[in-house]
């Protein structure tokens, strides 16, 4: 099957308008995720791997103690296709979910210290 191979042009574009705090580098749309440490630099890497588990298309990570580079392009396209951009919506609405905005019943992490985990982005 075919995929529409996105130019540096439309790349750009679909960045601003639908991921924001991505750029484009080096042929891959990335991301860098701030954490707390190790152990949420950890669950951050984690989650993205089931999420691209799960749709079946694997992106570069780079785990550091503080933080996660997401680098996404689709390999057998040899560029930047709608994968990669639908992928990077969805790691991006589950690693920044935070539930107490939401006014449900779960409450989110506690705002202490102790408890930090990701440093949102809002």
């Amino acid at each position: 099957m075919d995929e529409h191979v996105y130019s540096e042009t439309e790349i750009s574009g679909q960045l601003e308008q639908r991921l924001p705090l991505w750029f484009y580098r080096d042929g891959h749309i990335q991301r860098e995720y701030h954490t707390s440490g190790w152990k949420s630099s950890m669950l951050i890497a984690n989650t993205v791997g089931h999420l691209a588990e799960a749709a079946w298309h694997h992106p570069d990570l780079v785990i550091s103690y503080s933080s996660v580079t997401v680098r996404l392009m689709n390999h057998s396209a040899k560029g930047i296709t709608e994968k990669d951009f639908q992928l990077a919506q969805k790691i991006e609405e589950v690693v920044h979910w935070q539930p107490k905005s939401e006014g449900a019943a779960l409450s989110g992490t506690p705002d202490d210290p102790r408890y930090a985990y990701i440093k949102y982005d809002s």
